[in-house]
């Protein structure tokens, strides 16, 4: 992937589970694709979670930040509480209603499925993604 792939979006900081099934690949394909897309940018919940000073002050510093789980365990979700960050925008991929499974043969109808519902979680307080809009609450 280029780096002008993943240019701008910096506003809003897209941190996916990327876990070991279906949905956790989609949460890490659909935010692949907004940044390249240039809504927000994906991060690594991995440095946020090996507690790296460097990834958690760049998640608290964000104005506006998107977890995304693939599964009601919440991953993602857990990460973030870890390290006393706000989770104020979030998704759950099986509750757009595709199933959890080990098939990682992603369908192209289930990740546009999942960036849309990015798009309307983030949206809901009036940020686009791109930086426009509300700031994060603290």
């Amino acid at each position: 992937m280029s780096g002008k792939c993943c240019a701008g979006g910096g506003e809003l900081m897209i941190l996916p589970c990327s876990g070991g099934s279906n949905v956790g690949q989609l949460a890490n394909q659909a935010a692949v694709e907004l940044t390249c897309e240039g809504f927000g940018r994906m991060f690594c919940l991995a440095g946020i979670g090996g507690r790296l000073s460097g990834f958690v002050r760049s998640a608290r510093d964000v104005p506006v930040l998107v977890a995304i789980d693939g599964c009601q365990i919440g991953c993602a979700r857990a990460v973030l509480e870890n390290v006393d960050i706000p989770l104020t925008h979030y998704l759950v991929i099986t509750d757009e209603g595709i199933e959890k499974n080990k098939d990682f043969d992603l369908q192209r109808a289930d990740i546009d499925c999942v960036k849309a519902a990015v798009k309307r979680v983030v949206s809901r307080s009036g940020q686009d993604g791109r930086g426009n809009g509300l700031s994060r609450r603290r």
